[in-house]
């Protein structure tokens, strides 16, 4: 045999035991991606936010959110969700804060901009605008409401004391409705210090300490007017 054969035949001995090996790597099994398992292969796919939850949202009852605003009004959205299909819709601002513990100062308050959904359709709103009590008739007959609006006259600020510093009267616009209606106030912000519900046996409604404090959940809609003590924010 020559050398340049048995060189040859050397050579291709090497390459046939590279190309088993490479063949034995490729063919091993690969761990599917997570995103694989998750939706059967591609990625895995988005989950859309959890809808909320809760009284006046999932269930019977009422959930008033409030927002404070620097010149002492609110910016109000109620969900509202009842126990029995309803033709008219009772509408009423809080109570004046001339008898009101901690406030014991006359006030006006007043509704305006105020819009309304029935079971997710429109209704229409003849008075936007009012400072009593109002009834709104319905086309159909909903169970389920949201309503947002401005409350505004309803604050009384306390001079001399920390800039901003506020009493207000809140209470849903829909309390009338079923006076046995569990009922959630939510006032953002943190500005919130103290809350009086004078209407309850124990009339401090306050839950926790500021800038963690809320007002006491499921009050009875009869009962849900509430006097808060806060700090409204800086106006721009």
């Amino acid at each position: 045999m020559s050398l340049f054969r048995g060189l040859a035949l050397v050579t291709l001995a090497l390459g046939l035991s590279v190309a088993t090996a490479c063949s034995g790597e490729v063919a091993g099994p690969t761990a599917p991606s997570p995103g694989a398992l998750a939706s059967g292969g591609g990625t895995a796919p988005v989950q859309p936010p959890p809808t909320p939850e809760g009284t006046g949202l999932t269930a019977p009852g009422i959930r008033l959110a409030a927002v404070p605003r620097g010149d002492g009004s609110f910016d109000i959205t109620e969900d509202v969700i009842v126990r029995s299909a309803i033709a008219t819709l009772p509408l009423r601002p809080p109570d004046s804060g001339a008898d009101l513990p901690g406030m014991m100062t006359p006030t006006e308050p007043k509704v305006t901009d105020l819009t309304v959904l029935a079971d997710g359709e429109p209704v229409p709103v003849d008075q936007a605008t009012f400072s009593g009590p109002s009834q709104l008739p319905l086309i159909t007959a909903p169970t389920k409401f949201k309503l947002t609006y401005r409350l505004s006259g309803s604050v009384v600020r306390r001079v001399p004391s920390t800039t901003g510093r506020a009493s207000a009267a809140i209470k849903p616009l829909t309390a009338d409705v079923d006076s046995t209606l569990p009922t959630d106030l939510v006032v953002s912000g943190g500005g919130l210090r103290n809350a009086i519900c004078p209407q309850l046996t124990e009339s401090r409604c306050a839950v926790g300490e500021p800038p963690g404090m809320s007002v006491q959940p499921g009050i009875p809609a009869g009962q849900s007017l509430a006097v808060l003590q806060l700090d409204l924010p800086l106006q721009p």
